[in-house]
């Protein structure tokens, strides 16, 4: 998803910096946007990974607004046989990685008001999956964070708000079954549909929004779209 809101981002004028691990596709982004993005190797759990991320933003732009948590990884299994060293990875990327770009970006951020933080955490913030124990725990903890940072920085003018996606057509759900004839909607969402709320998000427009949830799931939470019944 990270790509699409650098392009909606873009599109709306804003300049942005893109990191990622994956440096391939990330510098073909940069190539894609032009002189509005640039691109750096960015392990979010690496706080020198962010400094630098950081640097880079205010040596080329001159400032920094807005922080898009996005950077997210999905292991499956049961909490019986979940191995712990892919607990922590998860916990490390998923919730650890987002504290650490708080901390990285809030000087700037702070320098630069109105400024907005962006979390993308997940209906798995919101309710329990069986075999995603650690996802769960991390998505949750990230719903968590938002409203922390959202309490802790009140009026200084930086906004923290969370964003919930449903079933989402990623590189990272490459091989689930993408099937949601639970949901209201019956379809899967796309990246650009979450990239128009990251905007609304990261504008002047939801100046009013901190420490909130915003859902883009299909009716997901809305409850079960169907329910078979025998008499």
């Amino acid at each position: 998803m990270g790509a699409s809101f650098a392009r909606a981002m873009v599109a709306q004028g804003g300049s942005v910096i893109v990191g990622d691990v994956l440096d391939e596709q990330g510098l073909a982004v940069e190539a894609e946007l032009g002189d509005a993005t640039v691109y750096v190797h960015l392990d979010v759990t690496s706080r020198s990974d962010w400094q630098h991320a950081v640097d880079v933003a205010l040596a080329r732009f001159g400032k920094l607004n807005i922080l898009v948590n996005n950077a997210g990884i999905l292991a499956t299994g049961s909490v019986a046989e979940f191995p712990p060293d892919e607990w922590d990875r998860v916990i490390a990327v998923n919730l650890t990685g987002a504290f650490n770009g708080i901390q990285a970006t809030l000087p700037a951020l702070k320098a630069s008001t109105p400024a907005s933080i962006i979390n993308i955490s997940s209906t798995a913030g919101l309710k329990g999956y069986g075999g995603l124990v650690g996802y769960t725990a991390s998505k949750f903890g990230l719903r968590g964070l938002t409203k922390a940072v959202a309490l802790d920085l009140g009026d200084s003018g930086v906004r923290c708000n969370s964003i919930h996606p449903g079933a989402v057509i990623t590189p990272m759900t490459d091989g689930i079954d993408m099937a949601q004839s639970h949901v209201a909607m019956k379809r899967p969402g796309h990246p650009h549909e979450l990239a128009h709320l990251a905007v609304f998000l990261a504008s002047d427009e939801s100046s009013y929004c901190t420490g909130a949830e915003f859902v883009a799931d299909g009716g997901e939470m809305a409850g079960l779209a169907t329910l078979t019944v025998s008499s």
